[in-house]
């Protein structure tokens, strides 16, 4: 316990950061005694976290090569299948390469593309969002007609047109992905900062000499976080499948790195023979995202004050 002995001799410097340690420690197990209280959402962290753990330690897990595979091992069963063997215990793909090792490093690129893609998005959308938000006018008519805009075209559809035009591979990938994906972030964003700028708090800042970046990066922007993370969490699933499905058409993650959607996309003609190619990777997408989603759902219940005062 702190005495006021202890509060006069050390620095101020170093008082405030305890207290900030000790208010992060107890909204954590405030956090954590809430998601006890969602057995779902819990359940679907783990999932996460089990994804998270394979993908970052993948090289450990497998002492197979992700890219290279024999002919003479190809279309093997998995191994709890008649011809199938424990060396590649989900099977082997038409070039002989082990789908366990793919669908291992495949979680590093579904993982980071949704990761970047949803961070940037994030970034962007809620920086734009606050401005028009705050200041409205000009700029955010401008900002909301451009949003309204890019909200008209289909999200794949407008992803596969940017796609095609820069060309294949990871960055273009991410460009196309965060090109639509801030929309969403900064329409929150900016019906957010609109009704929290009227309230008496952000008055008392403004009538306290505060400068108006200093009230949205101080005073605003901390009170609208929990409903941009509760909304980067369900939209790190979209992210997820879209990158699948453009990997699926062959205008995502090139071969021969390993992508979730191009391993579906391999095995699409020996589908009645081999149905394992295609089937695993796609239900490791199956299940990432519905653990994405059910988190966030329940992170919603948990972080939204109003379902709470409901």
């Amino acid at each position: 316990m702190t005495t006021s002995t202890d509060i006069r001799t050390q620095p101020a410097w170093r008082y405030l950061l305890d207290i900030r340690l000790r208010l992060w420690r107890r909204n954590l197990a405030d956090f954590w005694a809430e998601l006890r209280k969602h057995p779902v959402a819990l359940i679907a962290g783990v999932v996460i976290l089990i994804y998270i753990l394979a993908a970052l330690f993948a090289p450990q897990i497998t002492a197979h090569d992700p890219e290279r595979g024999s002919l003479r091992q190809r279309l093997i069963p998995p191994a709890w299948e008649e011809g199938g063997s424990w060396t590649y215990p989900l099977g082997t793909d038409g070039q002989g390469r082990d789908i366990y090792t793919r669908i291992l490093f495949g979680a590093r690129v579904s993982l980071a593309v949704g990761l970047l893609s949803v961070g940037i998005s994030v970034i962007i959308g809620l920086a734009l969002g606050a401005a028009a938000g705050y200041y409205r006018g000009r700029l955010d008519s401008i900002l909301s007609r451009f949003a309204d805009l890019l909200m008209a075209f289909p999200f794949l559809i407008f992803a596969i047109g940017v796609m095609a035009f820069m060309g294949p591979g990871f960055t273009n990938l991410i460009l196309a992905l965060t090109f639509k994906g801030w929309v969403e972030f900064f329409r929150l964003a900016r019906g957010e900062v609109m009704a929290e700028k009227t309230r008496e708090y952000v008055e008392a800042a403004r009538v306290s000499g505060q400068s108006h970046t200093r009230i949205m990066l101080s005073e605003i922007t901390p009170n609208i976080m929990q409903s941009i993370f509760v909304l980067a969490t369900l939209r790190m699933g979209f992210m997820i499948v879209t990158e699948a499905s453009l990997s699926f058409l062959g205008l995502g993650i090139q071969p021969p790195t390993p992508a979730w959607g191009s391993m579906v996309a391999d095995g699409r003609n020996t589908l009645l023979n081999a149905w394992w190619v295609s089937t695993i990777p796609g239900l490791a997408i199956v299940f990432l995202v519905l653990a994405i989603n059910l988190f966030g759902e329940g992170l919603r219940d948990i972080l939204d004050p109003r379902l709470k005062i409901e």
